[in-house]
This record gives structure tokens, sequence and C-alpha cells, in this order.
């Protein structure tokens, strides 16, 4: 008799249970981050990398430098075309006085009415125009791909937070069913302790358990959505919005085998690296164009006017004329020679900074190769652990119930499946996220 009501309580014991599982008794903490709030808009990362694209204020601050750089070279362009003049000229004096104070010339003044035009062309200063031309197309190009580095930060800034808040959901998934689990264990534990079959020891430690499942599933719906609002920050968005995220189902595959092809194809694509060659090659041209301050400026001007109102000794009432003016500097206190030494001592400073961004991406190359290499390693390792965690807890679970094995014994393999679960859901999103940040490293492209 005694058997027969232990097995019909432990068979009430197990309804109660199952019971439960499918009504959990606290709806609130078993709601999913979906559930509790309304359907959010689906959200691709192929969506949110469109969006980010169009809505960051870095990518349009990018784009705004580049055309600045592209003015700046029609600037330095106009040196070369020639520059042409109307002048509308009217005087009255006293006729036929002289300016005679404050001037080495001293001409007459005639009162007067005339109009005319005036051309300057710049003949030849020596390659120093042509350079400082170079030098801005240079800049130009180098802003262009300083744009081109914006955008790859920001792509990489939504791929990483796109799947860090897939990360965090999916996290949020493992709390909820591990508070379901234990909220099953208090019931069952509870159902056991009135029957006067377990103590109230058993009890306490079942719900310790229960409460830190619950602040593991609060702590974790706090992390998700702090993700979704650092991706709405980085979609351009000033407010959080309520996304509902589409994973993608791409299969895993493994990291490339061979470090030496992947930085070079950093060293040779990376926007960085163009942009600061591109630099050095801008100080360059501009050096050359400071240098040539010292060689001869060759300038032709033409003039012709008419003058229809004038004093009767201005005659004819037309004029014209052209000439050709040389300007040969001499000496100006080693203000050309200053100007030349800071513009190569410029170039040599770019020309180091090109050096150390090459090592630096070398070397971070090679550290999101290792990361990758080492969490794509990790995934095999975690989903071990999750199966020998899984069987221990089932083992656990069996010696709780036939009264072999403690509570303490039980809630720890809880507590070790909980982690493995952790783990091993953290490890795929992370192995993602590390060939993402390869992929930049590399400048692989999208």
């Amino acid at each position: 008799m005694r058997r027969l009501g232990f097995a019909l309580l432990l068979l009430f014991t197990f309804a109660c249970a199952r019971a439960n599982a499918q009504a959990p008794a606290n709806p609130a903490a078993s709601q999913t981050p979906s559930q509790a709030s309304p359907a959010g808009t689906p959200l691709t990362l192929a969506q949110a990398e469109a969006i980010a694209l169009k809505n960051n204020p870095q990518i349009t601050i990018g784009k705004l430098r580049a055309l600045v750089a592209q003015q700046y070279v029609r600037e330095s362009r106009s040196a070369l075309m020639p520059n042409a003049n109307l002048s509308l000229t009217g005087v009255d004096s006293n006729p036929g006085s002289r300016l005679t104070a404050g001037f080495l010339n001293n001409p007459i003044l005639f009162p007067r009415a005339a109009g005319g035009a005036s051309v300057n062309q710049l003949v030849t200063d020596f390659g120093r125009s042509t350079n400082l031309l170079s030098s801005s197309e240079f800049a130009a190009k180098a802003e262009d791909q300083n744009a081109a580095a914006t955008r790859a930060d920001i792509l990489l800034a939504v791929d990483q937070a796109f799947y860090n808040s897939l990360d965090t959901q999916a996290l949020v998934r493992v709390a909820e069913e591990t508070v379901q689990a234990r909220q099953t264990l208090v019931d069952k534990v509870q159902a056991l302790a009135q029957a006067k079959l377990k103590s109230d020891l058993d009890l306490s430690f079942a719900n310790v358990e229960l409460a830190r499942a619950k602040l593991l599933l609060l702590e974790s719906r706090n992390n998700f959505q702090a993700s979704l609002a650092t991706l709405s920050a980085i979609l351009g968005y000033p407010s959080d919005q309520n996304f509902q995220l589409v994973e993608e189902t791409t299969p895993v595959t493994p990291p490339a085998p061979d470090l030496q092809p992947l930085i070079q194809q950093a060293l040779k694509q990376r926007p960085e690296i163009q942009a600061l060659q591109f630099e050095v090659e801008s100080a360059q041209k501009f050096g050359n164009a400071e240098h040539d301050l010292w060689h001869p400026t060759v300038n032709a001007l033409g003039v012709v006017g008419n003058t229809p109102v004038r004093d009767d000794h201005i005659t004819p009432n037309w004029y014209g004329a052209v000439g050709v003016n040389i300007n040969i500097p001499i000496f100006n206190g080693f203000f050309y020679n200053a100007r030349a030494k800071a513009a190569d001592l410029q170039t040599e400073m770019n020309r180091q900074k090109l050096i150390d961004l090459q090592n630096s991406i070398s070397r971070d190359v090679r550290i999101s190769w290792q990361d990758t290499n080492r969490a794509y390693e990790r995934l095999s390792v975690t989903q071990q652990l999750r199966q020998q965690a899984s069987l221990a807890l089932d083992l656990a679970q069996a010696r709780y119930n036939l009264g072999l094995g403690s509570i303490v014994e039980f809630t720890q393999a809880e507590l070790q499946k909980t982690e493995a679960d952790i783990a091993d859901t953290d490890a795929t999103y992370q192995y993602r996220m590390s060939q993402m940040v390869l992929a930049f490293a590399t400048a692989a492209p999208k």
C-alpha cells in the first residue's frame, strides 16, 4: 500500500508538472519580446545596411567632404584659365591736375567716363599651377577613399549591432526556457513537500534557482532592448525602433586556411591605405609647387575700351593694348624656402603615417583571423558542452526523483545546463561577428 501510494503521488506530481509546463504559472516571465510588445517591422541584415547607408549622418558627411574636395580641384584649375573683367570708370577732376604725393609716377587726371575689358592669361609658371592642380586632384581622391572607409565602418557597425541584437534575443529565449523549467521544478518540489516526501530545504533551493533564472531573464531582456537601441541609432533613427529581426540561414563556413593572402588583400584594398597613399601623392605635388615658387611667372595681358565722355586732351576715344609681364623672384626673406621645407616635411610625415597604418592593418588582420579561428573551434566545443550538460541534467534529475541525489546536485546540474546553453547560443553569433570583422579588416567586397 505504501508503494502504491508513493506511485500515485509521483503520478500526480508528474501530471502537475506537465500542466505547469504547458501553462506556466508566471505568464509575464514567459513572454517573448514579440509577445510583450506589438509585433515590430521585419528587418533583414541587407535592409538594415541599406537604411544605414541612406540615413546615417556620417555617410552624408563623407559624401559632402568628397564634394568639397572636388570644388578645390576646380579652384586650382582656374589658375590655368584666362581671367576676363569688364570695367566702368567715371572721373570728375580738376582738368590737367596731377597726383603729386604717394607715388613715383605722376599721372595727369582728366574728367572722363569710359568702359572697357581686360584679359589676363597665365602663360607659364614653370609647373607650379599644374602641381597645385595635381595636388588637389590627389586630395579629392583621398576624400573619396575616406568616404568609402566611412561607409565600410558604418556597415561593420550595422552588422555587429544586428547580430548582437540577434544574440541577445536568443539569450532571452534561453532565459525564458530556464524560467519555465525551474518554475516546473518549484511546483513539483512544492507538491512533494506538501506530501511530506521532500523537505522545505529542497523547496528553498528550488525557489533560489527560480529567482536566479528570473534575474537572468530580466538582464537578458534589458540587454536585448539596449542592443535594439544601438541598432536604431546606427540606422539613423532619433528614437528606438521596434524591429522584428529576420535571421539569415546561411551555413557556417570555416575560415580561410592561409593568413598571408588576407594581409596582401587588405594592404591592397583597404580604403584607409588608399586614402593615405593619395595624401602622400598630394603632399609631394604640393611640395613641388612650393619649390616652383622660385621660378619666373609669365602672364599675357590685353585691354580694350572706349571713352565716350572725355576731356579734349584724351584722343582718340578708344584704347587697346597687349603685353607680357614676367615676374622673377629674387629675395623675400627666405619665405619661399620655409614654405618648401615645410611641404617636404609634411610629405615625409605622411609617408611615415602610411607605414604605420600598413603595420596596424597587418596586425588587425592577424588578430581578426586568429579570433575567427578560435570562434570556429569554439562552436564544436560549446556544442559538446551543451550535450554533456543536458545528459548530466537528465541523470541528476533521475537521481533526484529516485531519492538518490540531493537538490543541490540537481540545481547545480541545472545551472551548468543554463551556462552551456548560453555559451552555445553565444558562440554561433560570435563566430559570425568575427567573420564580419575579418571581412572588414581585409576590405572584402559586400
